[in-house]
């Protein structure tokens, strides 16, 4: 069970650099009249209005704009450099080129360690490569990092699921909904997967 996973880095790499940059300018616009704190206290008060407004939304459209907009937060590293080669790593990773996407993940990490994209993008391509036990060890890291980080939760039920661990796999898929309700794919797995089990134990 691919889906959830790829199709949640998929839509990060979709993301353009220009779209980032343009829905980046208003909150930082409107944040401007709070000279006292950082940015990065800036970007911890967005996100959590961010996913304030996500787990309250019912519209399933506008809750995955809201999604993307929280991924765009998560992007963002502060640092030119990483930004650049988290870049390239994005582009090896869309052309298959998953040792060179490490390549430049495995020095992401070295250089900014408390940047969570930079691990969940690593375990991504390690899922991808199917290196279950490399991919875990950085959901934890992202999850340590960022706790709300949706893609990497539901990274690591794709994960529980491929390895027959369906009930774990049903508490990672409800910690996704306790933070993305509306995430349709971890809807219907955590159905099939209370379906199953309820199943199995009649």
């Amino acid at each position: 069970m691919r889906s959830v996973f790829v199709c949640s880095i998929g839509t990060l790499l979709a993301i353009s650099p220009a779209l980032a940059m343009a829905q980046e300018q208003a909150p930082v616009q409107q944040q401007a009249a709070l000279p006292n704190q950082t940015l990065a206290e800036k970007r911890a008060a967005r996100l959590d209005e961010l996913f304030a407004s996500l787990k309250r939304e019912s519209n399933d459209v506008k809750a995955a704009r809201l999604a993307s907009l929280i991924q765009i937060q998560w992007q963002n590293s502060g640092s030119a450099t990483v930004d650049l080669m988290m870049g390239w790593a994005g582009k090896a990773m869309e052309e298959k080129k998953f040792s060179v996407a490490l390549d430049f993940l495995d020095q992401v990490v070295l250089m900014k360690p408390d940047y969570a994209e930079g691990w969940n993008r690593r375990a991504t391509v390690h899922f991808m490569m199917n290196d279950y036990g490399r991919s875990m060890a950085d959901i934890q890291k992202t999850l340590a990092l960022e706790p709300r980080h949706f893609g990497a939760m539901a990274g690591m039920a794709a994960i529980l699921k491929d390895t027959g661990r369906k009930e774990a796999a049903l508490q990672a898929f409800e910690r996704v909904l306790a933070v993305y309700p509306m995430m349709r794919e971890a809807q219907t797995q955590a159905g099939e997967l209370a379906d199953e089990l309820t199943g199995q134990r009649t």
